[in-house]
Order: C-alpha cells, then structure tokens, then sequence
C-alpha cells in the first residue's frame, strides 16, 4: 500500500490531499488547502506555505508526492508569483524525503474524466465518485486529489508493464 500526497499550487491556496493505494484500489485519507493571507508579503506567504505543508506531510506520512504542472497566465506578474509558490510546493517534500512527481493538468483531467480539457466540476465530480467520503471538498483540494489518483492510476498502469524479475533471467539474450 502506497500513501499519495496531491498538491495543487497557488500562492492564495493550495490544494492538498492524502489517499491510500493499493493496486487499483483507493481510499480518501484526508484533504484540504493552506491558505495564505493576501497582504502580507510574498517571502511570509511563502513560508506560512511551506510551514503548512510541512505539518500535512509530517501528519500524514506520505509515501511520494505528486504535484499538477501549471501553465503560463496572459498576467507575468501573476505567472511569477504562482511559479514561486510551485517552487515552494515542489520544495516542502523534497525536504522531507519523498519523490516527487509533475502531471500536467491535461493528463490529470484525461485520467480522471477522459478529456483533458475538463471543467472542474467534471474533475470533482469523479473525484467524489471515486474516493467516496470526500464530499464537498473545495476546488482546490480536489484538484490535488486527482492529482493523486492520476497519479496512482499511472505507477499501478507502469507496474504491471514491468516485467516479472525472473522473466528477465528467463529471456535469452540476443
């Protein structure tokens, strides 16, 4: 059983949630946002960032955390700002240990609801349909959850495409 971390960065919010896996099988842990106060300075949100998210990473114990790319604003200023907190957020568990993976949001979308250019209803909606428990969880923190199971769905997808150790031994060279 593997424990997922999902993040989805932003400088006001960001999403996080927890799920467990085992094969194809997946269970909601936990989720929710850090939220940083919007005037104060940019280093003091980014550190109320990372102090936030190091607390949900030493609460939960993750196994790997998974983090949804972000694409470029029209606003450069905006686009900087969010690649400050992605860095934050690409940060806070490699401090701590753990691997850490990139999904484009495209590819979380495709994953989850087979198009990857869908809305995020469609996304929360088959959030809330395959984690059951999750109920009314905010934008934010249901994007890191399909994060996750993008995530989880891949590694079980890369597994079983991995050969057996002994059927490696077994194949002749050529």
């Amino acid at each position: 059983m593997a424990r997922v971390l999902g993040l989805d960065p932003g400088l006001r919010r960001t999403g996080w949630g927890v799920i467990e896996t085992a094969g194809n099988r997946l269970r909601h842990v936990d989720h929710g946002v850090v939220d940083t106060d919007a005037g104060a300075s940019v280093p003091e949100r980014l550190c109320t960032l990372h102090e936030g998210l190091a607390r949900v990473i030493a609460r939960h114990a993750p196994d790997e955390a998974v983090v949804e790319e972000t694409f470029v604003n029209r606003n450069p200023e905006s686009t900087l700002k969010l690649g400050l907190a992605r860095g934050v957020v690409l940060l806070a568990p490699a401090l701590a240990g753990l691997p850490v993976h990139e999904y484009a949001a495209n590819r979380i979308k495709k994953a989850l609801v087979g198009a990857g250019h869908a809305d995020k209803e469609q996304v929360a909606l088959m959030v809330r349909h395959l984690l059951p428990g999750v109920g009314d969880a905010p934008a934010d923190a249901t994007d890191a959850l399909a994060a996750a199971i993008c995530h989880a769905h891949a590694a079980n997808t890369q597994a079983r495409w991995q050969p057996a150790p002994q059927d490696a031994a077994e194949t002749p060279a050529r």
